[in-house]
Parts: structure tokens; C-alpha cells; sequence
């Protein structure tokens, strides 16, 4: 039978690299083309509803998206679990966040070890454990949800994390929750997710992100950028660059994800949750400059057909217009974002990459390609 584990932590621990550049008290060391920022000010604190305490399981939880929404249900009471292979801390300080919320935190949240591709262990453990509701965070297949559906016939809710991927392209975007999906898209697996949960008539509730960005990211979404403008170096963009794409800060998704939780409007609905505004590849550039007081970045387009990057991207989003409406979870839920874009892109970097932490070094090969290129069609 599988123990559950009371987790407790003096020391933070973080799987970051560090920069040669800032110091590590969220001021970034000056220099030359650093330009002077508004003082910057904490956004997205944990906001504490009443509801009725339930023992909580989320698949997941210690990289990103969990690590904030299960500060958010211990803070309400709830009790919750993280099921996790135990390969990374189960709970690591955040950036600004006191020793005592801390260790009031870290004493509470409980671990539950195993591979969650185990569908025998995953049915023993759960079930003898018993839960009244799951988050499933990082759940990819429709086969690795099945086992946890059997293991907790009394479940009252199933709360998923999907994507925005899974729509198929529209001539008429934004994407809305009834657009038309794709079978065929990278996210079938989260498509495929969807339908069992609809077939297994349990009570379920669905959020599609479209991108997500905000302190901890292990995506290369605003991270990219930092490391270009840090450098002092042009901005790689493909083709036009008015391309219209979306983020929305983690910590507004962690919020919606609560908001779902025992909201008799969200059961068996699908909720697509990102940020107010759509924003243009060239836009993000800038929106990412003025966010970590960076000067106004030299852009330069190129044609991603010219150039054979191998299995390397050369940008980290795809090259086409992605956007979906919040209208619904702003109608049905309540809920809207607390951060506008480069409010959120302030709050990732002061809180991450400006005190030298990211998760990937700087790799400037197919950069390089790109202007090597563009200097020989100037010259």
C-alpha cells in the first residue's frame, strides 16, 4: 500500500542555472543599455474563498503550474497530495515568499510516490487512499487517466488540464470552447482525454491555456526573449511578425483552476483561460524589453523556409495567428485575468530570470545563421 508523506523543508531548492548578469536579489546589475523601470510591485496573492475542505490529489504539481495552485488550496484549507515519480523537491521557496509561509506550506502538502504509467500501482494506491477530487496536471494520454477514473468511483471531480492545441485552424479566430478540434493535432492525446472523461459520466471540467508564461516557466515563452535582450543582440522573427498569438500569466490560470472547483457551472464544461489582449510576435518582442527595462529591441524577419535548422527551433512559437476567446470563463466563472501583459512579463522576469535563474542556457546557433544571412543580403 502507498504511504503518503508529510513533506517538510527548511532550505529552498531550485533546479536553476544562473546568469552571469543579475545578482540574486531581484536587482539586476546596471549597465550600459539598461534602461530605469517602474518600481516593481507583486501581483497575484493568494486570494482565500471559503469552501468546504476536500482531499485534494494533483497529478503533478512541482514545476509550474502546481507549484502555485497547490498554494492556493492548502491556503483554503483544502488537503492535498501530490502524486509525483519524486525526481524533483516536492516543494521549493518561491521567489519572495517568506521562510513562514513557507514552512506553513511545505508542512502540509503530502506526497504520494509512484510512475503514474503503473496503472496497477496508480489503481492500489489511489484507491486505498481515497479522493474526493483530482487535478490532473500534467496528464498526456487518455490511457494513463482511465486507471485513476477506476480507482475512485466516489470521485467528485475531475479537474484537467488541456490546451488550447487541440482546435483545429480557423480562417475566423479567436478559437471558442464549440470550434471545431483537430484529431490530428501534437495535443490528441489531451483531445482523446476529453472525450473518455465525457464517456465515463463523471464529473469533470476541462481548462485549455493557450500559452503560458510567468515565473518558473520551463516553456521557452518569454525566457527566449530575456536571454536575446540580455545579450544586447536582434530579435529573430519569422516572416512578418504580425502574427497575433496569446499568454496567460500561471498565476491567473492557478486561479481559474480553483475558481472550477466545486462550481456547479463549470461540470462537464470545457474552459479556454489565457490572458485579456492578443499580442503580435514583433509586440512580445517589445512588451518583453519595456517588462525587464531593456531598450527597444532591433527586430529582424526572416523566411524559416531559406534556412535548415536541423531538429533545432529557431523560435519558440508557431509561425501562424493563435488566439482564443476567455469570454466564457469570464461570463460563466467570474474569473479574469489580474495580469495584463507586460504587468505578467514584469512579475516572471523580477521574480525569475532578472535574479538569474532560468531553465535552459542561451543558445544563439540558429540566430546566428539567421543574421549571418541577413548581413550578406545587406552587403
Amino acid at each position: 500500500m502507498a504511504k503518503l508523506v508529510v513533506v517538510q523543508q527548511k532550505q529552498p531548492s531550485f533546479s536553476l542555472l544562473p546568469s552571469s548578469l543579475s545578482d540574486f536579489n531581484g536587482t539586476r546589475l546596471h549597465s550600459q543599455i539598461q534602461l530605469k523601470r517602474k518600481v516593481w510591485k507583486p501581483k497575484g496573492a493568494l486570494h482565500v474563498s471559503a469552501s468546504s475542505t476536500k482531499k485534494i490529489l494533483i497529478m503533478g504539481g512541482t514545476r509550474f503550474i502546481g507549484v502555485f495552485l497547490s498554494r492556493h488550496l492548502v491556503k483554503e484549507g483544502h488537503q492535498v497530495t501530490l502524486f509525483t515519480r519524486g525526481k524533483a523537491p516536492i516543494t521549493q521557496q518561491l521567489p519572495g515568499e517568506s521562510d513562514k509561509d513557507f514552512a506553513e506550506f511545505s508542512s502540509k502538502i503530502l506526497h504520494l510516490k509512484g510512475d503514474r504509467k503503473d496503472f496497477e500501482f496508480v489503481k492500489s494506491s489511489l484507491s486505498a487512499e481515497g479522493f474526493d477530487v483530482v487535478y490532473d496536471i500534467n496528464g498526456r494520454e487518455a490511457e494513463e487517466v482511465e486507471p485513476i477514473l477506476d480507482a475512485l468511483p466516489k470521485l467528485e471531480q475531475y479537474i484537467y488540464c488541456s490546451s488550447a492545441g487541440v482546435y483545429l485552424k480557423t480562417d475566423l479566430p479567436p478559437h471558442s470552447e464549440v470550434d471545431a478540434v483537430d484529431p490530428k493535432s501534437r495535443h490528441k492525446g489531451k483531445l482523446e482525454t476529453e472525450s473518455l472523461l465525457k464517456s465515463r459520466g463523471v464529473n469533470w471540467t476541462s481548462l485549455r491555456p493557450v500559452y503560458i508564461y510567468g515565473p518558473l516557466n520551463y516553456n521557452p515563452v518569454e525566457e527566449w526573449f530575456f536571454h536575446r535582450l540580455k545579450a544586447g543582440r536582434p530579435i529573430p522573427i519569422p516572416n512578418s511578425g504580425i502574427q497575433i498569438t496569446q499568454l496567460g500569466h500561471v498565476k491567473d490560470l492557478a486561479r481559474a483552476f480553483v475558481q472550477v472547483l466545486g462550481n456547479e457551472k463549470a461540470s462537464k464544461q470545457v474552459f479556454n483561460i489565457s490572458g485579456e489582449k492578443y499580442v503580435t510576435f514583433d509586440g512580445l518582442a517589445r512588451a518583453c524589453a519595456r517588462a525587464g527595462g531593456f531598450p527597444e529591441p532591433e527586430i529582424i524577419h526572416f523566411n524559416p523556409k531559406e534556412f535548415d535548422f536541423g531538429k533545432k527551433k529557431a523560435f519558440p512559437f508557431r509561425d501562424q495567428h493563435f488566439f482564443a476567446s476567455i469570454d466564457k470563463a469570464k461570463s460563466v466563472l467570474g474569473w479574469k485575468p489580474e495580469f495584463d501583459l507586460v504587468e505578467g512579463l514584469a512579475d516572471s522576469y523580477n521574480l525569475d530570470f532578472g535574479r538569474g535563474t532560468f531553465r535552459k542556457e542561451a543558445d544563439f546557433s540558429t540566430d546566428d545563421l539567421i543574421l549571418g544571412k541577413s548581413l550578406v543580403l545587406q552587403s
